[in-house]
Parts: structure tokens; C-alpha cells; sequence
């Protein structure tokens, strides 16, 4: 297995390079023949680029790429994908609120289970974590539960970062939503080709505020609500 590792960046100059540290330190399964990270910066206004760009001088296994218009950490997924080269496609935040800690579990159950998709969980009991909002909490646990029903598959965190899943796999799905919906459109159609197809597993989460950088909004719960019901009820192509 090639393992590509698709970080969309934005903001995050304090943080990007200690993910970069602590996705090096792993210690991957032995099914993980080779690696690389592909990084998509969606316009960063600090100096999240520069610093990356240093950074991997003198490393020809991690990938910089830019967007010159900030186009949403979906548009920067699809491009990092698009330049990757791996048969196993894993996303990481650039925050650090999901531990790089978590990824070679992800990679053994899809392993063990010969699935194509794994989703991680910030809900599943089998890790301690911090409390957080409790009205994103009601919001994903409410998102989760509509799309679990529309595709009959029980999920419980569909807007976990974290998500593995094969090139194959990703190459019979047409993705469209450009931002934080991307989640919840990449799981329905996914999942609506083959619905015993997807296992989950806890990961530690460790959430921050908007004061502190967060990016998704209360008022993009609608925008993910609309997402659900674009591909889930209407089943839009």
C-alpha cells in the first residue's frame, strides 16, 4: 500500500509544522509500504506557506501546493487528491484537534476488514476527551442520525476529519461541495454504492474555539443540513 496523506491548509502557521512532526514520528503498519503528504494551502493570509515551504526543503516525500483564490477545504482536498499518487487516501486536518496518534488504527481495521472506507469517531467510546460544544455536539449527532437513516448505514460522527479510504473507491464518486459539506457528500456517495462497505473507530479529538482558530461556523450546520439533503433525499448526482 502507498499511502497519501492530504492536508488542506489555511491558517494554521502556528500548528501545520507540529502535524508534520508528529505524522513523521508514526510508526505506520507494515502494510504501508511507502508514504507521502500532499499539502493543498487554500490561500492562507498568514504565513502558513512560507513556513511549510521550509519546511519540506529537504523532504521530497511532502508535496506543497496553493490555491491563489481560497476556494473551501473541499476544493483543497479534491486538488491534493488530484496531485496524489497513493492507492490509500487518508485526510488530516491541519489543526491538531485530531491526533496523528489515531492513524495507523484507522489503517489496521481497513486492514483487518477488508473495507474501503474507514471513518473515524470522536463519539465512540474507547478514548478520553475534553468536553466541547455541546450545540456542535447536538448539531453532528442530529446530522449523523438523518444521514445514517437515509442510507441505512449507523454512523456516529459523519463530520469527523478523519477519513481513509481507497483511490478505487474515490474514483467512482463525483465530488461537487467545495467546503465543509464535502464530509457528509463523500460518505452518502460512497456509502450508496456499497453500504457494508465502511467500519468506524475512536479517535481522540481535542476541540478548539473560533478564538483560537476554528473555521467551521454555527452557520454552516445549514450549509451540511442542505449538503445532506442535496445527495441523501434528492440524490444528486
Amino acid at each position: 500500500m502507498k499511502l497519501s496523506i492530504i492536508i488542506p491548509l489555511y491558517n494554521e502557521e502556528k500548528l501545520v509544522l507540529t502535524v508534520l512532526d508528529r505524522l513523521l514520528a508514526i510508526t505506520y503498519p507494515p502494510s504501508v509500504k511507502e508514504f507521502e503528504i500532499v499539502i493543498v494551502d487554500d490561500c492562507s493570509r498568514d504565513a502558513s506557506y512560507d513556513n511549510v515551504s521550509k519546511y519540506i526543503q529537504d523532504k521530497p516525500f511532502i508535496h506543497l501546493h496553493r490555491h491563489e483564490v481560497n476556494q473551501g477545504k473541499g476544493a483543497a482536498v479534491r486538488t491534493g487528491i488530484s496531485k496524489s499518487t497513493g492507492d490509500v487516501i487518508l485526510i488530516q486536518d491541519a489543526d491538531l484537534e485530531l491526533h496523528p496518534q489515531d492513524i495507523p488504527k484507522l489503517i489496521e481495521a481497513m486492514d483487518v476488514l477488508k473495507v474501503e472506507f474507514v471513518n473515524g469517531s470522536r463519539y465512540l467510546p474507547g478514548v478520553i476527551r475534553p468536553i466541547s460544544s455541546y450545540r456542535r455536539y447536538i448539531f453532528n449527532k442530529l446530522f449523523t442520525y438523518i444521514t445514517s437513516l437515509l442510507i441505512n448505514v449507523r454512523l456516529t460522527d459523519m463530520a469527523c476529519g478523519y477519513k481513509l479510504f481507497t483511490r478505487s473507491l474515490y474514483e467512482k464518486i463525483k465530488l461537487n461541495e467545495n467546503r465543509f459539506g464535502f464530509e457528509a457528500e463523500l460518505l452518502i456517495k460512497a456509502l450508496r454504492l456499497k453500504r457494508n462497505n465502511v467500519t468506524e473507530v475512536p479517535v481522540n479529538y481535542f476541540p478548539r474555539n473560533e478564538g483560537e482558530g476554528k473555521k467551521l461556523k454555527s452557520s454552516d450546520g445549514f450549509k451540511i443540513f442542505w449538503t445532506i439533503f442535496k445527495y441523501g433525499v434528492l440524490r444528486m448526482k
